[in-house]
């Protein structure tokens, strides 16, 4: 069993650090590189700290374990949401709490929250039938983050649309730059897969033969998984309070990185580990 845990760590830990100090930074830089604004930058920074509890959560369920599923997006979106809040504090930007998008895409990530607690509180059983919810969820949570956002959040979009314009006449080999990127993300992609699947085994191995419980497995999972969103929340706004910069673009990019993360933890992972669960146990 002791050999069980290491691996479990190892990988674990594998899979965090693939995550925190290639993924999302080549992920930074590919965005920055092709002009994207502050929004769209958090975006995609929340897709790529989500790749752990995707990997984590659908290998999990491809075990027959759901349940360590259900508690490892409970835990990593409570763990997104607390580390949020710390790097809001620490850099000293509680005005942001004051404009109304970031209000808003704070109650919906409080809602992300709330749902699985509703879910696991009222014993309800993960089924097929929660699948078309969470979808329709995901897209009317993405609707209204996007209008929100054309509504308070404009200026912001302006003001990082001169700031990289002004960065970029520094810059040479773009599109050199955007392959390489690209073709760093495809490796990572594969890597990460691999140790996955070394994760699924020692999961399953914790679990069956072992007896661990799975909501035990399913919140250390939360903690691991929930690092490289804790790295970017602080990267955004110590990237965008430096000089110049306004530090308003930083709050909505780590917002954004945030509000991504746990909807899509949610309404899209959750539902495809529900479905490899009900193909492989259906």
């Amino acid at each position: 069993m002791f050999f069980e845990i290491i691996k479990f760590i190892l990988y674990s830990g594998l899979i965090v650090l693939i995550a925190k100090y290639i993924l999302v930074p080549t992920v930074r830089k590919l965005a920055e590189n092709l002009d994207l604004k502050a929004k769209t930058v958090g975006d995609i920074a929340g897709y790529a700290t989500s790749i752990p509890e995707f990997l984590t959560i659908s290998i999990a369920s491809l075990n027959g374990l759901v349940s360590t599923s259900v508690f490892n997006i409970l835990s990593s979106n409570i763990i997104n949401f607390v580390q949020y809040i710390i790097s809001i504090l620490f850099h000293k930007n509680r005005k942001a709490f004051r404009n109304e998008a970031i209000k808003i895409n704070l109650i919906m990530v409080v809602f992300t929250i709330i749902i699985p607690i509703f879910l696991i509180w009222k014993n309800i059983e993960i089924n097929l039938l929660m699948v078309p919810a969470f979808l329709i969820l995901y897209v009317l949570f993405q609707y209204i983050n996007h209008n929100i956002h054309k509504l308070y959040l404009e200026k912001v979009d302006r003001k990082m649309t001169n700031q990289i314009e002004k960065e970029r006449e520094k810059e040479k080999g773009n599109t050199r730059k955007t392959v390489v990127y690209i073709m760093i993300l495809m490796g990572m992609g594969i890597l990460l897969y691999v140790i996955g699947e070394l994760l699924g085994d020692t999961l399953t191995d914790l679990c069956n033969q072992f007896g661990i419980s799975q909501v035990v497995i399913g919140v250390l999972l939360g903690f691991i998984t929930s690092i490289p969103e804790l790295i970017t929340f602080f990267e955004a706004q110590r990237h965008h309070n430096q000089g110049d910069r306004d530090e308003m673009t930083g709050i909505v990019e780590a917002t954004n990185n945030l509000f991504t993360s746990n909807v899509l933890n949610l309404f899209m992972i959750q539902s495809i580990g529900i479905l490899i669960y009900w193909i492989m146990n259906g």
